[in-house]
């Protein structure tokens, strides 16, 4: 196989947008049949607009003609009227006339396109007649089946074995040095130039050393049928494993099968049929144990139904990818990740577990992207003991417990979630856990959206927070994260609740429309916050009691039912610069026992004025050149 073999895919973005990033998954699909056919990588490059894709372009186009690099243009009507396509399309064209190949562009007919399917029409456009003269993948019955469909499975595997059989037609690649249409010259040789017509020159030609390398032997997949009604090559999965070879590719045809099965080599377990018709049951042991560098398990249901402390996916090594199946446990979690196991889950339904939906633990890692994870009676999913794992797109709801909890040092990065309905916090952060959440949304749970304490950390970026039964989000006893950008609103408490020696910084968020306080501090909280707009609170914009301290800067502080700030109870905050206006009570009630330091805010435009000091509260409140 030519080495470093790469893909470009070029595609309409909205296409892609519509269509739900079915047309993402599909590369991504195509990619990995491609490296489990191979094994070896084999990347695609599809986003114009990431500069690994303009560095890739560069190199591929500008300097080295001898790498292997597929095209694969996604054809909707919409391509033939991009002209960004179009130059992609005509640039390779050139590129496989200079190689002298017609097999390195590889089309994918995703939706019915008159420009290519009307012929008078196509003869009016040159790409679309290239196009149709080519090998290409007609996705158009596809495009609404599921990616767990047995057929779209052998759709894919097709398109691999064309990428496969390309690459294993490659020929030596020709001298950078060499000029293109010309036959290979002798070492030290020279030989006309072809600069302009009716004229010669001679170019000396470098020393080629690298011998000619011979094409890979071709090699056909080898698979293996389960039938439980002994129609396959075996009826039972242990069996199949037991007889594969590393590469098999496992069809499970329909029925029952109630075995635990240890994965120990580089297979493909698959489901042939619906998935709720291929079922995988243990009891007393895991349903899966996957114990090898690399596999794949999709389109099945997997069962583990009890008889001591067992997962039903257990990922003790390597990476899997976990696709398209039904995951539940009646003893230990659905599915466990551990020592350093980077595996892949996507497109599952994981829930009822009796413990967690998902435990990453002792440094697992993985990506898990568009599950649905619910209805676990712990945590959805547990992040602990410095695991790091990748969530994105997953739903994650109705947990008995939290929707997601990383303790113990957990870390992990959940980016475009949504995290709801769960009894306990969306997300819980403690004992030293430090996750990144990045544009999740954290709603309608019985507790707070967020909670952090006991030394937990983290930093929240760009979510939506709201709706949540507490606070949208808490932080308690040691929980010190940062929040930028978020949007924490209509909660059914405080927006931010910092309490019992809680901190944490808070920058750029907006905090509106909660029930009771946007902010409130109390019991020794000790937050900062700079450039946060609290607004249109039911309570009070910001609350500080029972020595909450704290320290807000340049903040927007307006439209408050009551006081934009209320300070009683040994409260004792530090403001500067802030902006507190229009709220329904004073700008600022400091109440018997309260205090604090105010410094060049501006306080006009409140109904009740500036100030409301309780009497003997002057001594404990410092301003200057406040705006009143």
């Amino acid at each position: 196989m030519s080495h470093n073999p790469i893909a470009f895919m070029s595609y309409v973005r909205v296409d892609d947008q519509h269509e739900g990033g079915q047309i993402t998954q599909l590369l991504e699909r195509l990619s990995g049949e491609v490296r489990m056919q191979t094994g070896q990588v084999f990347e695609i490059f599809q986003d114009r607009n990431h500069i690994a894709w303009g560095q890739q372009w560069k190199e591929r186009f500008d300097d080295s003609l001898d790498e292997v690099t597929f095209f694969i243009p996604v054809i909707t009507p919409a391509f033939f009227f991009s002209p960004m396509c179009r130059e992609e399309l005509e640039r390779f064209l050139k590129r496989e006339e200079k190689l002298g190949r017609t097999d390195l562009i590889l089309p994918v007919y995703y939706v019915e396109c008159a420009t290519l399917s009307d012929e008078a029409k196509r003869e009016k456009d040159q790409l679309a007649k290239t196009i149709a003269t080519r090998q290409y993948a007609d996705w158009r019955g596809l495009r609404f089946e599921p990616f767990t469909s047995p057929e779209v499975g052998k759709r894919l595997a097709g398109m691999a074995r064309q990428i496969i059989e390309a690459l294993e037609r490659s020929q030596p690649a020709p001298s950078q040095f060499a000029v293109a249409g010309l036959p290979a010259a002798p070492v030290g040789a020279s030989r006309p130039s072809v600069d302009q017509p009716g004229q010669s020159r001679e170019v000396e030609v470098a020393t080629v050393s690298e011998p000619p390398r011979a094409p890979a032997p071709k090699t056909e997949v080898p698979m293996l049928v389960v039938d439980a009604l002994y129609r396959g090559d075996h009826a039972t999965l242990t069996a199949a494993l037991a007889a594969a070879q590393a590469g098999t590719r496992i069809l499970v045809r329909p029925g029952l099968y109630k075995e635990g099965v240890v994965i120990d080599k580089p297979v493909e377990i698959v489901g042939d049929g619906e998935q709720a018709d291929v079922v995988i049951e243990a009891s007393g042991e895991n349903a899966i144990l996957f114990q090898a560098s690399m596999g794949r398990v999709a389109n099945l249901t997997l069962r583990q139904t009890g008889g001591g402390d067992w997962f039903c996916v257990n990922i003790a090594q390597g990476r899997l990818d976990l696709e398209g199946c039904d995951i539940t446990s009646r003893s230990l979690a659905c599915v466990a990740i551990h020592d350093d196991a980077d595996p892949r889950l996507r497109r599952n339904r994981i829930y009822d577990g009796t413990q967690s939906g998902v435990f990453v633990y002792d440094n697992g890692r993985g990506t898990l992207e568009d599950n649905e994870i619910f209805a676990n009676a712990n945590a959805g999913v547990a992040i602990k003991g410095g695991a790091n794992p990748t969530l994105r797109r997953n739903r994650i709801h109705d947990g008995k417990v939290s929707g997601v909890l990383v303790y113990e040092n957990g870390q992990g990065t959940l980016e475009d979630n949504e995290i709801f309905a769960n009894t306990n916090a969306g997300v819980a952060i403690k004992g030293g856990g430090n996750p990144t959440l990045r544009r999740n949304h954290i709603h309608d749970g019985r507790a707070s959206g967020v909670f952090i304490c006991a030394d937990g950390q983290g930093t929240l970026e760009d979510n939506e927070i709201f709706a949540n039964g507490n606070a949208g989000v808490s932080m308690k006893t040691g929980g010190n994260p940062t929040l930028c950008r978020n949007r924490i609103h209509d909660g059914r408490s405080s927006g931010v609740f910092v309490y019992e020696g809680g901190q944490g910084t808070l920058e750029d968020n907006e905090i509106f429309a909660n029930a009771l306080a946007g902010v409130q501090i109390t019991a020794d909280g000790i937050p900062t916050l700079r450039r946060n707009r609290i607004y249109d609170g039911k309570g009070g914009g910001v609350v500080v009691n029972k020595n909450g301290q704290g320290t807000l800067e340049d903040n927007e502080i307006l439209a408050n039912a009551n006081a934009g700030v209320f300070i009683e109870s040994g409260g004792n905050p530090t403001l500067r610069r802030n902006r507190i206006s229009k709220n329904s009570y004073e700008g600022i009630w400091v109440a018997e026992d309260g205090g604090g330091v105010f410094e060049e805010n501006d306080l006009r435009g409140n109904a009740r004025g500036a100030w409301d000091l309780a009497p003997g509260s002057e001594t404990r409140v410092k301003r200057e050149n406040n705006r009143e």
